[in-house]
């Protein structure tokens, strides 16, 4: 008995002799970075030989200034004479006629009667009869100087 007297008194002192365990690391701080913003894209803008009608491309994404309002592409279409009328088509659904009090027609790029234009989702072409737009999913609409149809 004395001998296991003596073995826990020695294993108390050596225990109380020991170096404490190490400490657990401490986790590394976390730094959040900040999402860095998306390149704005750029917007198109083309126009009839006559410079009745124009429109505005705007990518998926938007602008540095424009943003669409679900985030898709867009094109916007105005027409000048004999009323002021514009007509939006978007990425996915049919086209609207929108009411605007703006006057931004008429600027871009020319292309010519019997021309095609295409950007994104939507395919334009330019006649004399007027210009026919369409995005990938079939909508789209017709406007000329006499009419404007929205499918």
């Amino acid at each position: 008995m004395k001998h296991r007297i003596a073995a826990a008194f020695f294993a108390l002192a050596l225990s109380a002799c020991s170096p404490p365990a190490p400490a657990a690391p401490e986790p590394a701080p976390v730094v959040e970075t900040p999402a860095q913003p998306e390149t704005p894209g750029v917007s198109v803008s083309f126009m009839a030989p006559s410079g009745n009608i124009a429109c505005i491309y705007t990518p998926a994404g938007g602008t540095a200034v424009y943003q669409t309002a679900d985030g898709r592409a867009e094109l916007s279409c105005d027409r000048n004479e004999p009323d002021y009328l514009r007509v939006v088509l978007f990425e996915a659904g049919p086209a609207q006629i929108v009411p605007t009090d703006e006057r931004g027609c008429c600027s871009g790029e020319v292309i010519a009667y019997g021309e095609r234009w295409m950007d994104g989702p939507f395919i334009c072409d330019v006649t004399e009869a007027g210009v026919r737009c369409a995005n990938t999913a079939g909508h789209g609409f017709t406007l000329s100087r006499t009419r404007a149809d929205v499918r």
